[in-house]
């Protein structure tokens, strides 16, 4: 992600295109209590009506020409923050989506969520209208400070004296504001991060009654974050009127001073008109000091937490001059992989290989390893001993969109996007995917018949996460996905424990039909792994048992005893009896 400059620079033309605007605009604004002088001093008090008709066509065109250049302002400077806005946002997007699993473990969905659209709007505001209103303010107030200085010295000493006391009021609320924004913007992510879970989780807080507690944990962290915006509002009620009040003391101040040296004639009546027009002009500049303040403390507090998520690199990265290869067979070889995440061993000494074509079964106690060993061979994580081999080569040395190219997964927790079925489906390879494929791959999942029972059929869209789907719904679909991509390596990580047995057998019977795929089979149940060509259990971290189904059984160890608490009241299965 580039630096905040960087997008700035961008539309250099177009900013000093606004600021040209601004700039005219305050010259013309400066223009008319001149005008507003000779009003006075050579109409009113003078007789001389013949200038009045001029002077008023004067107002009238500095009226509209600071129309128009307020205009060409602020909308130049909209439509510059949006566009930065739109690149940053685009840019964090891309960034994020780089980033290794290691990432997405440290930092939860609402606050990833916070950081692409809340802070980057703030930013962005501050890249625009907000950012050029503040120059335009100072701007405004040096030069009505020149044109009252030019009217009368002594009296602009009243704006000089006051100015800085607003000044003060204004740094130490902006200093304190971005305190309690920092605080704000942790808040937000603890609060959208809650409120997404909730969502996500509907139907395991409902089917737990859950809902007061939720409601309360939600209830909590709403209140913090109440608290700290009314933290925030106390700060600029605290302040905000005593910058309004120095602001109003400074005009009185001026009309009365003013007043007294008209008696005494050291200015003339149009002086003190146009001299009270510019002291109310300088005003509005103070006025929304502490609101600029607010806006601006709030962008730099956003743009620091958009930068530290920007500044991470990705920990698994491929090699720079990778070549993707022409062709992949799905020969994988695991040559004494070790993992250990967070200091934790988590594999050993892990040693396999499969040809193209051939089927794994892999089989554990819940956290012996089965999914860890899917993610290294996707590099979701890397080994930390050892090498994972795919046709020969170090996975490593190989692009990792090649690699991941190859593989396609079925995971333990399916998730589906809310679109139509075949777009579901689409998912893993939407370049020259034909529908047929994708009737294929459903028919070959076993999901042709509930699809076609659908309104739609394979134009249905599932809700979020596949919500309407059952669980067996959701996981043949997610196979379907898995099989329309057609690699060269398979993996199914407890892919069937949804469906009953007839549908498992049936989707395992066209498996063993695919047979250029190298197809990796984790389960729990028996059945999944009984036709695999090497089954594997895993235990204390490494490779406990391998063999076939019948070598296994004959060792009546780890696997033995699987079988027979899975299929104890079977009569069929008394080999355990």
């Amino acid at each position: 992600m580039q630096k905040f400059r960087t997008y700035m620079k961008r539309y250099g033309p177009f900013y000093l295109l606004g600021f040209a605007g601004m700039v005219i605009s305050i010259i013309l604004d400066m223009a008319a209590p001149q005008i507003t002088k000779h009003i006075i001093d050579d109409v009113i008090v003078g007789g001389n009506l013949k200038l009045l008709t001029r002077l008023l066509l004067g107002l009238l065109g500095i009226g509209a020409g600071r129309a128009f250049f307020q205009y060409i302002k602020e909308f130049t400077y909209d439509a510059v923050g949006v566009s930065v806005g739109y690149h940053m946002r685009r840019d964090l997007f891309r960034h994020i989506q780089t980033m290794s699993m290691d990432f997405f473990d440290r930092h939860n969905t609402g606050e990833l969520m916070t950081r692409v659209k809340e802070d980057v709007d703030k930013v962005w505001m501050a890249a625009g209208f907000v950012g050029i209103l503040a120059v335009e303010a100072v701007t405004h107030t040096i030069l009505v400070l020149f044109f009252m200085f030019r009217l009368n010295p002594v009296l602009t000493m009243v704006p000089l004296i006051v100015l800085p006391l607003i000044g003060v009021c204004a740094v130490r609320m902006e200093r304190k504001l971005g305190e309690v924004y920092d605080r704000i913007s942790e808040e937000t992510a603890e609060l959208n991060t809650v409120a997404q879970e909730a969502l996500s989780g509907i139907r395991t807080v409902k089917a737990f009654a859950q809902e007061g507690y939720e409601i309360k944990k939600f209830g909590r962290h709403n209140r913090k974050f109440y608290d700290l915006n009314m933290e925030q509002a106390g700060i600029v009620a605290g302040y905000q009127p005593a910058i309004t009040f120095l602001g109003n003391a400074m005009l009185l101040t001026v009309i009365i001073a003013g007043g007294l040296m008209v008696i005494y004639g050291h200015m003339t009546l149009g002086d003190l008109g146009a001299f009270s027009e510019y002291a109310n002009n300088v005003i509005w500049p103070m006025e929304i000091l502490g609101w600029l303040s607010n806006d601006i403390a709030s962008a730099f507090a956003s743009w620091k937490k958009i930068h530290k998520i920007a500044g991470q690199t990705p920990q698994i990265t491929g090699p720079k001059d990778g070549a993707a290869p022409e062709k992949i067979t799905g020969r994988l070889e695991f040559r004494n992989v070790g993992f250990s995440l967070n200091g934790q061993e988590i594999l050993k000494d892990i040693n396999l290989e499969l040809k193209p074509g051939q089927m794994l079964g892999i089989m554990g106690m819940t956290g012996s390893g089965k999914t860890t060993l899917a993610n290294l061979i996707q590099r979701f994580y890397d080994v930390t001993e050892g090498s994972i081999l795919l046709d020969g080569k170090d996975i490593r040395s190989l692009p990792l969109s090649s690699l991941r190219a190859a593989v396609s997964v079925v995971m333990q927790d399916v998730f589906l996007f809310s679109d139509s079925v075949t777009e579901n489906v689409k998912t893993g390879r939407r370049a020259g995917l034909t529908q047929d494929t994708v009737e294929w791959a459903a028919e070959n999942a076993g999901a042709a018949r509930f699809i076609e029972g659908l309104g739609k059929k394979y134009e249905t869209v599932v809700g979020e996460r596949g919500v309407g789907l059952s669980g067996g719904q959701k996981q043949r679909l997610s196979i379907a996905r898995a099989i329309a991509k057609q690699p060269p390596v398979l993996i199914l990580d407890d892919a069937t424990s949804a469906l009953d047995m007839e549908t498992e057998q049936l989707i395992q019977k066209n498996l063993r039909r695919v047979d250029n795929t190298t197809k990796i089979i984790i389960g729990h149940r028996i059945s999944a792994v009984r036709a695999a060509d090497e089954i594997i259990v895993l235990d204390n971290h490494t490779i406990a048992e391998r063999g076939t189904h019948e070598e296994l059984m004959e060792m009546k160890g780890r696997y033995y005893r699987t079988w027979c608490v899975q299929y104890e009241n079977r009569e069929e299965e008394a080999v355990c009896r």
